[in-house]
């Protein structure tokens, strides 16, 4: 069974090192729930964008974001 070799592989795991395992499995499994229980709205905003929304910013922006 799946479990127990992972309960194997546990045992081969360093004390100090269990807390932080510990805290990946529990927030992956918070994170799983949280998928199930929240369905994906698609957009952010309501309405349409138009065809400027697509277009290359211009130079003097882009070298804003770097």
């Amino acid at each position: 069974m799946l479990i127990q070799k992972i309960m194997q592989e546990l045992q081969g795991i360093p004390e100090d090192k269990l807390e932080e395992l510990f805290d990946l499995i529990h927030y992956f499994r918070l994170g799983l729930a949280s998928e199930i229980s929240q369905p994906r709205t698609p957009g952010l905003l309501s309405g349409q964008l138009s065809d400027t929304f697509f277009e290359p910013l211009p130079e003097e922006e882009l070298q804003q974001w770097e």
